[in-house]
């Protein structure tokens, strides 16, 4: 029996897969796990996959431990848990070139890919889709640049060290580039803010507005109050003139 997972490098937890496949059968879940996370601890932090080869009528296990996707590979080589969500616009690492070599040279087997070439091309697309510069620049160029024949040096003699120097130049370009990102971010926040506090304060002002216009139909003002009260004080004293006629007459 085979069981394929993917596991966190050196950290497997008990799960339903290997419980479910792996009890019925009377094999040691814990030593099991134990046997997975010893197999993988040099890929901490780091998905890999994993293959469980277990003999049912011996019960003797073989723990394969294939090597991680290219993603992983990349992430863990910059320090990052996961891509961005807007590769095109927000970059979450820079790599060097010399460090995509190695992992071309790691995944090889698994890729299809005529040469080292190739490979490499391959897994400067997996930086695209993760949004991670190459060399302090976009991976669609580095991948021209590939095609150019720019790296051929690199590739050829298969260079995967980085020098001292080079990776200072990276790691200052692209701290400066994440500073600049997190501010351009933080302006738009704070502009989509003002934007809806002012489209708020505009819809309240539009429903305050027959509220009032109502309540100036209902409440007139102090000159309105004024005329009405010298209207009525007119209307008295005409009556009062009419009284005093008839009684008059009546005389």
């Amino acid at each position: 029996m085979k069981v394929k997972l993917i596991v966190d490098g050196g950290k497997m937890q008990p799960g339903p897969v290997v419980a479910q496949q792996l009890g019925p059968l009377g094999i040691n879940l814990g030593k099991v796990i134990n046997d997975v996370n010893e197999a993988t601890k040099g890929l901490s932090g780091m998905k890999v996959p994993v293959e469980i080869d277990v003999d049912t009528k011996t019960k003797a296990i073989k723990i394969n431990v294939f090597s991680p996707p290219v993603a992983e590979l990349i992430k863990k080589e910059i320090g990052i848990e996961k891509g961005s969500g807007q590769p095109n616009t927000i970059k979450v690492g820079d790599i060097a070139f010399e460090r995509l070599i190695w992992i071309a040279k790691t995944k090889m087997p698994d890729l299809l890919a005529k040469d080292l070439r190739s490979a490499v091309k391959l897994i400067v697309g997996s930086c695209v889709s993760l949004g991670v510069l190459i060399d302090n620049r976009e991976a669609k160029e580095i991948e021209k640049e590939i095609n150019s024949g720019k790296y051929d040096n690199e590739i050829l003699n298969e260079i995967i060290e980085v020098s001292a120097e080079k990776k200072s130049e990276i790691e200052k370009f692209f701290a400066e580039r994440k500073a600049k990102q997190e501010r351009e971010l933080k302006a738009l926040e704070e502009a989509k803010a003002a934007a809806e506090a002012a489209a708020a304060a505009a819809k309240t002002a539009e429903g305050a507005a027959p509220e009032k216009a109502a309540e100036g139909v209902k409440k007139p003002g102090a000159a309105a109050k004024e005329e009405v009260k010298k209207e009525e004080a007119k209307k008295s004293e005409v009556k009062k003139a009419e009284g005093k006629k008839a009684e008059a007459k009546k005389k």
